[in-house]
């Protein structure tokens, strides 16, 4: 139970009594700091440890987003009761699966699960049923979801996260990092089981089944049609000519950041890439005259940058890339609607204020009660009938939990129908 303190504010302005939760640093494991995972030997006495283990298995991994292409795992966390704390070195140890294979029927206990599966199974780890202390804090209305928050509002303890961002893929790893990385995992089934609590006294349990089956089960992300759009800035940037010159700045910038393993963005900042797209220089001189292109490392493949300016320049014109972007099965963006479909704005108002409600009603989110592009897809183009039976296949088929269609569909229905 989270520990809380009394202060007196009472005074001239006679405000009532106000109480602030003491929260207790979190400095050490209780077991100490194991020693890292990294030989076969060492992996086969983790996993005894773990396969005699009792009860949920606390897990967490850590990438080098920022430092690293990809999202590649390059520490995994474990703990369970009768087997202590785990750090496992997955580039020493690419393959876990027999560690998985030890862990088939126990539940296990992530943060934010859907950001460390994809590369859990990069390494063979698969869990058999999943609880996510982010998207449980979510259901349950926190105000703040991320883990140092929550372990704070459920065990009262406070748990540092200047380690958060660093460069995982550091070898080796410093003490200080490994000693954060354990405490990553020390109290994560406590937080489970406290979390677990409120979402049974607030009905929420079998949503938050729902919403952890449905993240363990999620198939993998497709790859976006034309990702070199997501370039910060592109707004700025207005003809075809200029779109091409992102485009294949952006893809040479790929290449180059994959083959060296590096993060794109230290590769070549969206910045710059915006900057070449507006100028259009000509020659290398031109090009490094350019602020963003001014840092040591830029101008050293300048003339790499360059080419790919040339070859944009030198497309004949219909291969350029369309000013509106790739066509997609979606509708228009929202703010187009009052204009070319003002039946469709108005459902979409109507749908909205009703999600806000319920939000409200039930202290969960908006985007976790229904996803904002399934509920723009209800609105824009509606099943036909668009009644309760209409609109629960339509939700359904989008992906949408049990929980979900059974508070929304009759609600969105008659919202619909009468919009």
């Amino acid at each position: 139970m989270k520990a809380e303190a009394s202060r007196d504010t009472t005074g001239a302005d006679e405000r009532p009594e106000v109480t602030e939760p003491v929260v207790v640093p979190l400095l050490e494991p209780a077991d100490g700091v194991p020693a890292v995972v990294a030989t076969p030997a060492a992996l086969e006495a983790t996993i005894a440890a773990f396969a005699a283990g009792t009860g949920p298995v606390a897990v967490d991994a850590e990438r080098a987003s920022g430092y690293r292409y990809g999202q590649r795992t390059y520490l995994v966390q474990l703990r369970r009761e009768d087997a202590g704390t785990a750090l496992i070195d997955p580039i020493a140890l690419p393959d876990l699966s027999a560690l998985s294979d030890a862990l088939v029927g126990v539940e296990w206990v992530l943060h934010a699960a859907s950001q460390d599966l994809p590369g859990l199974a990069e390494q063979g780890m698969h869990p058999s049923r999943v609880f996510d202390t982010e998207l449980a804090a979510r259901l349950l209305g926190m105000e703040r979801v991320g883990l140092a928050a929550v372990v704070a509002d459920t065990l009262g303890l406070g748990l540092a996260k200047e380690h958060s961002a660093v460069d995982w893929s550091t070898r080796p790893l410093p003490a200080e990092w490994l000693r954060y990385a354990a405490l990553d995992v020390e109290v994560l089934v406590e937080v489970r089981q406290v979390l677990a609590e409120r979402l049974a006294v607030s009905g929420k349990a079998e949503w938050a089944r729902q919403e952890f089956e449905a993240v363990r089960t999620a198939p993998p992300a497709a790859p976006r049609a034309e990702p070199w759009r997501r370039v910060s800035g592109l707004h700025n940037v207005r003809d075809r000519r200029r779109l091409a010159v992102v485009r294949e700045l952006y893809a040479t910038r790929d290449r180059n950041a994959r083959e060296r393993d590096i993060s794109p963005g230290r590769v070549l900042p969206d910045a710059a890439i915006v900057a070449a797209a507006q100028a259009l220089p000509r020659t290398v001189g031109q090009l490094v005259a350019l602020p963003p292109f001014a840092g040591k490392g830029t101008r050293r493949r300048a003339a790499l940058w360059q080419s790919a300016i040339d070859r944009a320049v030198a497309l004949p014109d219909d291969e350029l890339p369309s000013a509106r972007g790739p066509a997609t099965d979606g509708p228009p963006p929202a703010r187009v609607w009052a204009d070319r479909d003002p039946a469709a704005a108005r459902r979409l108002a109507a749908a909205r204020a009703l999600v806000a409600d319920l939000s409200r009603e039930h202290t969960v989110p908006v985007e976790n009660l229904v996803q904002p592009d399934l509920l723009r897809r209800l609105c824009w183009s509606p099943p036909r009938p668009a009644d309760e039976a209409g609109i629960a296949a339509a939700m359904t088929a989008g992906g949408a939990r049990a929980w979900q269609v059974e508070l929304l569909a009759g609600r969105l229905a008659t919202e619909l129908a009468d919009s």
